[in-house]
């Protein structure tokens, strides 16, 4: 083990993976468990940086960490749930099909921006399969008083996956990749519907988030706090977090 990798394990906490579930024919739910969580403060919407990279020489060091969303967290036992896609036959999907039970893992808390707000009546939650596991853990955690709409997209009808309690809140659509247009199709359908001061929730593919972004604010007229985006991937980029 190189220097640089001793490092990133002297700053990331310790856990183990405890389950391994596969959701769909892309997504795994992987449980970590460590006794950091029962005492971690925890914010729905928060990610962690996990090691999927960590022992491999011939990877540069960027690659060693990715970000992954938070499904879910049970403090009392100290697990949290992750949902990782595979599409990207990426790093972290190399990671994820090859680990087993008990296999250690380091992570570290990444808070952001794109977390639970309660400040609205009624949510509308975009995104594609990288953002499902995300957009689910914010939906759960609104006020049962909340109106929630929700539009996931796919290539593939196989590819979605119910939330930890077993619901399916959102509408899903099997589109492909970027699917602008169809997105506002649908949009202009959902929105009337919408009461009471509203905000939304964008995810996923870059180019999507930006398009959205600019909809939203010069074709609604929605001002900037009703807008929650965060792209979680870009197709010429690598590791965009």
């Amino acid at each position: 083990m190189g220097i640089v990798e001793a490092l990133i394990k002297k700053v990331l906490e310790k856990g183990t993976v405890e389950q391994i579930t596969k959701l769909s024919d892309s997504v795994f739910k992987i449980r970590i468990q460590s006794e950091q969580i029962k005492t971690a403060e925890f914010v729905p919407g928060y990610f962690i940086r996990l090691g999927v990279g960590i022992g491999k020489e011939d990877i540069t060091l960027k690659d060693k960490v990715r970000s992954y969303s938070v499904w879910d967290m049970d403090v009392q036992n100290g697990t949290i749930d992750l949902a990782i896609a595979t599409h990207s036959k990426g790093i972290g999907a190399q990671w994820v099909e090859s680990c087993e039970v008990g296999t250690p893992v380091h992570f570290k808390w990444k808070k952001g921006n794109f977390l639970l707000d309660s400040n609205a009546d009624s949510y509308l939650m975009i995104g594609d399969l990288s953002a499902l596991s995300h957009l689910y853990v914010i939906a759960r955690h609104l006020p049962a008083d909340k109106q929630v709409e929700g539009l996931v997209y796919s290539q593939n009808s196989s590819d979605f996956f119910a939330d930890v309690d077993d619901t399916k809140p959102f509408n899903f659509q099997v589109l492909e990749r970027n699917p602008q247009e169809a997105i506002i199709d649908r949009l202009k359908q959902i929105i009337p519907k919408m009461q009471g001061k509203k905000m939304v929730y964008i995810a996923g593919d870059s180019r999507l988030c930006v398009s959205l972004n600019q909809y939203f604010k010069k074709e609604l007229n929605w001002d900037s706090k009703q807008i929650k985006n965060k792209p979680f991937w870009n197709p010429d980029k690598k590791g965009l977090e």
